[in-house]
């Protein structure tokens, strides 16, 4: 049979089923997806116009960033070692209000695409302002993405209030609903900044159009208070009231959880993106993995923005959350590397509503398929592969990737973006910013 692409690797480890780890395996692809997956002595079977062989390789499935703010990687290290809210009040919502404009997006998400393409990153799931320019700059570059159909109480660039941020995030949904590559979802920042009459609307959309809403939950002890103060009742509570704790729910950070919330969260099918760097940086809190697992909830991982983080790096968000699972559950086995490497793939997919698509390398699914070169001496030896890609790899040892058979990182080089205009964009940015900001910037 004639197919677009062959591909032969040491392992092909496709996440589903979960912990196997084929080995001298070979996927073939043809029309952007995954054809099938056999060993590669039977693959003589195909006749392909490529032929990839990558004899010390791991074929995953590309890697999954549930949560990010992409555009904000102009704003990495601009100030850095503050709590959170000191953060966003007094130094990130400041250059946003001066800054955030157009060409600031597309430069800035086209650096996060960037870094998240070498680093083995298929999709990201955004949440910023102008989701049709990181649309665009996602499908440009072919990235798979689903952005954020932005909602917050105060007026920006991108909308003056509620009625604008609803209308401008339907119409980015109304142009991207056919596309292969990029969906939406609402993206309400956070229970402390949009109010009921937003939120109320939000569910009601998203019932209708079935999409998934993103927001920040639980994620500071501020947060809680100023719930308790504002509306009598934390925040999940004020959700469920409001009719947003479903399965469309897609929460992010839940590092404040008392064991009544964690059941009333299990019993909505909702699901939970975990950003364990962003929440040891910022000091927020831990989420307790284990436990929201052992309670039947999906859980993801993201990143949260390089300006929170410093990187979009999920093999390291991979090997932090299974270290620090480990030391909040007080069990060495709480979080073993196949369940990381899930959550950084197939978990995402199924949060983001998008998992018969992407997130496993499963026959009829996109090819979107990451290779990591073990064969390095800091890899060495190698007795069980899945271990090996979360305990001991890191994001420089991603040579190529494919999103929906489409070969975007060829040998560590990118093949539709342009490295020296990013790198002169960034500057440009930095030069600006360091002019105006008081900050840590220096």
């Amino acid at each position: 049979m004639n197919i677009d692409t062959l591909i032969d690797a040491r392992w092909v480890i496709p996440v589903n089923p979960d912990g196997a780890a084929l080995e001298h395996h070979s996927v073939a692809i043809h029309e952007g997806r995954i054809h099938d997956i056999l060993p590669t002595g039977q693959a003589e079977k195909y006749q392909a116009v490529t032929r990839h062989t990558l004899d010390t390789h791991a074929l995953i499935p590309g890697l999954i960033n549930a949560h990010t703010h992409a555009s904000m990687n102009l704003l990495r290290g601009l100030a850095d070692d503050l709590p959170l809210m000191t953060w966003l009040n007094e130094h990130i919502w400041p250059a946003e209000q001066k800054w955030v404009n157009e060409d600031f997006v597309a430069d800035g998400t086209r650096l996060a695409v960037a870094e998240m393409l070498r680093g083995g990153v298929t999709c990201f799931n955004d949440m910023y302002f102008y989701p049709d320019v990181t649309a665009r700059v996602c499908a440009d570059a072919g990235m798979r993405a689903v952005v954020g159909m932005i909602m917050i109480d105060f007026p920006s660039a991108w909308a003056g209030n509620s009625e604008e941020y609803l209308h401008r995030g339907l119409e980015v949904h109304d142009h991207y609903r056919t596309h292969p590559l990029i969906t939406t979802a609402f993206a309400p920042h956070a229970p402390y900044s949009v109010s009921d009459g937003p939120l109320e609307n939000i569910r009601t959309l998203a019932d209708e159009l079935g999409v998934q809403i993103h927001i920040h939950l639980h994620e500071t002890r501020d947060e809680i208070q100023h719930s308790l103060g504002e509306y009598s009742v934390r925040p999940m509570q004020r959700l469920k009231d409001l009719g947003l704790l479903s399965p469309s729910l897609i929460a992010v950070h839940m590092t404040q959880l008392e064991d009544d919330e964690l059941e009333l969260f299990a019993e909505s099918g909702a699901h939970v993106v975990h950003c364990p760097e962003s929440n040891l940086k910022l000091a927020s809190g831990f989420c307790p993995v284990a436990r929201l697992q052992n309670s039947g909830i999906n859980v993801a991982l993201g990143t949260d923005s390089a300006a929170s983080n410093n990187d979009l790096d999920m093999f390291s968000e991979m090997h932090t959350a299974a270290l620090l699972a480990k030391g909040v559950a007080g069990d060495a086995s709480a979080l073993p590397a196949a369940a990381a490497l899930r959550m950084a793939t197939y978990n995402g997919a199924l949060a983001l509503g998008i998992a018969e698509e992407t997130g496993s390398l499963e026959n009829g699914k996109y090819a979107d398929i990451t290779a990591v070169d073990l064969g390095t001496l800091e890899s060495q030896p190698i007795y069980h592969p899945i271990s090996q890609l979360v305990y001991a790899s890191s994001r420089n040892m991603v040579t190529d990737v494919w999103v929906g058979g489409r070969q975007v990182v060829k040998n560590r080089e990118m093949t539709t973006l342009d490295d020296n205009r990013i790198l002169s964009d960034s500057t440009l940015w930095q030069e600006k910013l360091r002019e105006n900001h008081q900050g840590s910037c220096v």
